[in-house]
């Protein structure tokens, strides 16, 4: 790794961090889809939904969280595709500078902007009557979760920020990512769903990450659910980084 390797991400990382205070709006959009979600959920749905539990904003949050990220990480594709476009890219390659520095200031540009949104998300669910008597160490556990699963899904939206051919491929790629909680147990109980779907919706990585936060949030014994859920999270990051590394070289070589 190149000694100036931290360095450059910080001065990298400082420039896209800038970019999004001067146009709050990313943050403040990407919040607001799943926080209509959640209204709509709760308060229109919500008395219709059977699931066995007495607050359905306590069982949906964790599911609206992901929604979140899933939804947040279309900007770093954006971003990226808008770098490379710019052709700032070809700049950095002439200066001394880490080349790996350029794609991780994205990747904790991401990592900042949608711990921002998630914030706003919880805030927004405590004002709904969300409440949760987990520690601190259950917090902790849970941001845990929540940071492996952006940065999973940030390594993914930098290979369409690399090789999309439009502004409109560089984000539609997050379309899917954003459908897939609905086919978990993020809204429903997967019992209710009929056989195909439940059997789907029961062995993809969002319903093991929603139980795993959703267990942590209840207090609940996790048991071998919270290593099921880190092992989808570490498994797409590592598969996603290395494509994204492997497509990034081929792109500047």
């Amino acid at each position: 790794m190149n000694k100036h390797f931290l360095g450059d991400t910080t001065v990298l990382l400082g420039r896209s961090l800038r970019h999004i205070v001067r146009s709050p709006d990313t943050i403040i959009t990407t919040a607001v889809m799943p926080v209509a979600f959640m209204l709509l959920f709760v308060y229109v749905f919500g008395g219709a939904i059977e699931t066995g539990t007495d607050s359905y904003v306590n069982y949906l949050l964790p599911g609206i969280l992901l929604i979140t990220i899933a939804s947040g990480i279309s900007y770093t594709a954006f971003r990226l595709f808008l770098d490379m476009q710019g052709g700032i890219f070809e700049r950095f390659q002439s200066m001394p500078i880490a080349r790996s520095s350029v794609l991780w200031a994205h990747v904790l540009t991401s990592l900042v902007a949608n711990l921002v949104s998630l914030v706003v998300v919880v805030l927004v669910a405590l004002l709904m009557g969300f409440r949760t008597g987990t520690s601190v160490l259950g917090w902790l556990a849970v941001a845990g979760i929540l940071v492996l699963f952006t940065l999973a899904l940030t390594w993914i939206a930098i290979i369409p920020g690399l090789t999309a051919q439009s502004v409109d491929g560089a984000s539609a790629f997050s379309y899917p990512l954003v459908f897939l909680p609905f086919v978990s147990s993020a809204f429903v109980p997967t019992t209710s769903m009929p056989g195909p779907v439940r059997a789907f919706a029961e062995h993809q990585p969002v319903t093991a990450i929603v139980n795993a936060i959703r267990d942590l949030f209840a207090q609940e014994p996790v048991g071998s659910g919270i290593w099921t859920a880190l092992g989808w999270c570490v498994g797409i990051l590592v598969v996603a980084y290395l494509f994204a590394t492997l497509t990034y070289r081929r792109k500047i070589s």
